[in-house]
């Protein structure tokens, strides 16, 4: 098992470089696919190489990427996301009107992703033994102390980190990307506190 990434806390200023749908989507292809150039995102985005150097160099400026310098070349940037676990507490923003929309705003657009990823691998065609090895669970029935909550999130945290192989390993060859999302959230029931 390989050390865990760094985290840092997201505070209000790196928040509102994130709320932004672009760069939500920018950050995502870059976690998905590997370091790329701003030619290369914005073929996979659709949108202007303009564009996306403009948001690629905010979110630089703001620690979540960093310039690819082995790759690069002086004509070409290649931009890859900084190895680091981002950690976002709403919390941290109750008493700041402008950055809780920022962290709203943030938050859909991930959800959003999340939502995306599923879909498109439920339309996918899956053969062999990838068809019927992934699950969509819900466990909408368990009733948890906030302490119990924190507890279950931080033990499902640590079983997929278990999983997680180290990035600078060589790859097995059967294995392919996979997505697992974790939503613990508590269940507004009627009138929610």
């Amino acid at each position: 098992m390989t050390a865990p990434d760094p985290s840092r806390r997201i505070d209000a200023r790196s928040l509102r470089a994130l709320a932004h749908p672009l760069r939500v989507r920018i950050l995502d292809a870059l976690a998905a696919d590997g370091p790329a150039t701003s030619a290369r995102l914005s073929e996979r985005l659709g949108e202007s190489t303009g564009t996306i150097s403009w948001h690629l160099r905010l979110l630089a400026e703001h620690g979540f990427i960093e310039e690819d310098a082995d790759r690069g070349t002086r004509r070409e940037r290649w931009w890859r996301r900084v190895r680091s676990r981002n950690v976002l507490s709403t919390t941290d923003f109750a008493d700041d009107p402008e950055a809780r929309d920022a962290a709203a705003l943030y938050l859909d657009e991930m959800l959003r992703a999340q939502f995306r990823r599923v879909t498109d691998s439920l339309a996918a065609e899956w053969t062999g033994e990838w068809r019927g090895a992934g699950s969509i669970t819900d466990w909408n029935n368990l009733r948890l102390t906030p302490a119990q909550l924190r507890a279950l999130h931080e033990e499902l945290t640590e079983v997929v980190a278990r999983h997680t192989p180290d990035p600078d390993a060589e790859p097995d060859p059967l294995a392919r990307p996979v997505v697992v999302q974790i939503q613990a959230l508590p269940r507004a029931e009627g009138g929610a506190e």
